[in-house]
């Protein structure tokens, strides 16, 4: 029965309604998913840790011209600001599939206390942000013992 009628459920009705309305916020704001997981398309993967006696701070920027990025420092939060403009020699495309996106983005992340502006180094290399900074020796790595107490019986 190719044409048999089912019967309405408005709770099927609102999933699609949901679906429908997540698809559209994903093509408009440029997300994409990816397991259970969503991520902005444009926005840049960051790590941040410290190593010694210094601050790392690494942003993933494959196929953007550094002249592109911006680095700023307020107070303290690091921002990363940058574009990656779409070079097409051809106009007529069809594509099979696609996750590059191209735009604007802005990443900010907190500073650790006593991490200063001023001593914010950057470099770029193959594809990746690198920031720098000396860090204060409280942020220094410290492991702490774990006291296991016996238990009574």
């Amino acid at each position: 029965m190719a044409n048999a009628m089912r019967r309405w459920d408005p709770l099927r009705e609102m999933e699609h309604f949901r679906r429908d309305f997540d698809d559209l916020f994903d093509q408009v704001l440029g997300w994409r998913r990816r397991g259970e997981k969503e991520i902005a398309a444009t926005v840049p993967a960051i790590e941040s840790y410290i190593e010694g006696d210094r601050m790392v701070v690494r942003a993933d920027l494959p196929g953007i011209d550094p002249k592109d990025v911006e680095i700023t420092a307020i107070g303290d939060t690091l921002t990363i600001k940058g574009s990656r403009e779409e070079k097409r020699e051809e106009k007529d495309r069809d594509f099979v599939f696609k996750e590059v996106s191209y735009g604007s983005f802005e990443r900010s992340i907190p500073l650790p206390a006593g991490v200063k502006a001023k001593d914010i180094k950057a470099s770029y290399k193959d594809g990746v942000l690198e920031l720098t900074a000396r860090a204060p020796k409280e942020l220094a790595l410290r492991k702490v013992p774990v006291e296991v107490e016996e238990q009574k019986k």
